[in-house]
């Protein structure tokens, strides 16, 4: 994709934010566009939302689980920003309006204390990095229509970002074990998932050296401070005006996430 159709499909993703009505999907447009293409129409709306104020508070990483890679035919993880307006209060009501065609996640969220970047960067460097853990609810969303999307769509359009509730109790890294962690996700007060740390990369831990290593050579480095969201415990599940989500991680506790 030259210059110019990398700024039109950035324009087109912006546009759904703003008219809250989905696209169809870029690749119908641009059927030889690839993963860096996507990548630069990433880019292209970040640098846009920041000229406008946003600030980066953190990072996601999508498609960390077997399952989803081979639904979606990739043999590795994608990565998104998080910036300043994608945070909810916990038990605050969320506005649903604000979104098109939301899903969420139970995770893990690291919150760093020193940067992180790679290449180079090890699990011990990874873990060293980490200040606490807090339970999170990542709210997902999409401006194609349908979620009829590729991993092209999914990736211009910021790894399907939309929002994130954080936990309030921080636990360190080391009074944990991610990889048996056991996640409990409830909505409405009824049981509909049910997860373990290890689906996310075999270890939440994998999925912050991934990202450090791929964002690094791209000179973006993972910042204390930061946020970074490993990967989804459990699969997505659709959201509703008036739902109340939980989600319990042994050994972590509990976040809720309200919508209005």
């Amino acid at each position: 994709m030259d210059e110019e159709a990398v700024r039109a499909a950035a324009k087109q993703l912006s546009d759904a934010y703003t008219s809250g009505t989905p696209i169809a999907p870029l690749v119908r447009d641009h059927p030889d566009a690839d993963v860096g293409d996507a990548y630069r129409i990433q880019r292209e709306q970040l640098r846009h939302w920041c000229a406008s104020g946003a600030q980066v508070k953190g990072h996601k990483v999508g498609l960390t689980s077997a399952a989803m890679q081979e639904q979606m035919g990739v043999d590795q993880p994608d990565h998104g920003h998080l910036v300043d307006s994608m945070f909810h209060p916990e038990h605050q009501p969320i506005p649903t309006a604000g979104y098109l065609q939301p899903r969420i996640e139970p995770e893990v969220a690291f919150v760093l204390a020193h940067p992180l970047s790679g290449p180079g960067v090890t699990a011990a460097d990874a873990i060293r990095a980490v200040e606490f853990c807090l339970p999170a609810l990542e709210i997902v969303d999409s401006r194609i229509r349908d979620w009829n999307i590729s991993i092209v769509d999914t990736i211009a359009d910021n790894a399907s970002s939309g929002g994130v509730v954080l936990g309030s109790r921080p636990q360190p890294l080391s009074a944990l074990d991610l990889r048996q962690s056991a996640c409990t996700l409830y909505s409405r007060g009824e049981h509909v998932a049910t997860g373990l740390g290890g689906a996310v990369l075999g270890s939440p831990v994998n999925a912050l050296v991934w990202l450090a290593n791929t964002v690094g050579p791209l000179g973006i480095e993972l910042q204390p401070g930061q946020v970074v969201l490993p990967g989804s415990m459990t699969r997505a599940i659709p959201v509703h005006p008036g739902d109340t989500i939980v989600a319990d991680v042994a050994s972590l506790g509990d976040v809720t996430a309200i919508f209005a």
